[in-house]
Formats: C-alpha cells, structure tokens, sequence
C-alpha cells in the first residue's frame, strides 16, 4: 500500500511505494527553499521543472531540469532550491 508524506506546512508531499528494486517516492515541491536529511543514499530524478541543489562537500549549487538525477550520501543533509512547482522521483538505496 502506499504511504503519503507532507512537509514543509504541506509545501513538499510525497508518495512512497516499492519499485522491484528498492523503495521510492513520488513527490511535488512548490516554490521554496527546504533542507532534507538522509538516511539511506538517495537518488533524486527531476521529473518536471528545476532544483538547484547544494550537497555536502560542495561548494556551489547546481541546478538540475527535467530528467535530471543527482545522487546524495547516506546520514546527511542536502539543501534544495525550486522557483516554482517540481516533481521528483527518489529512490532509496
């Protein structure tokens, strides 16, 4: 079955379910800056619209669009960026 997630005051919500291979989300962000933690290495996909994203260890923030993926480290904490409304796609590793 799958479980829903708000964040945020309800400003970033996901849906998580299992894919053949490892648990995922499913997920909106609006228009925000937020700062998520880890607990496992995730892989994030943009599946509309943009994030920028600051991950530990650097020191510029890159921009990722549509189809894009981006790999964080497990027990840390990532700072994200959106203009306006994203979708995304993380997987659990």
């Amino acid at each position: 079955m799958f479980n829903t997630n708000e964040y945020f005051d309800g400003k970033v919500k996901s849906i998580a379910y299992e894919t053949a291979e490892c648990p995922a989300t499913i997920g909106a962000m609006a228009a925000g800056e937020y700062e998520f933690g880890t607990a496992t290495v995730e892989y994030m996909t943009v599946t509309s619209g943009e994030m920028t994203v600051l991950v530990p260890g650097e020191t510029e923030w890159k921009t990722y669009k549509e189809f894009e993926t981006f790999i964080v480290e497990k027990d840390v904490k990532f700072k994200v960026k959106v203009e306006g409304d994203t979708t995304y796609r993380c997987l659990y590793k």
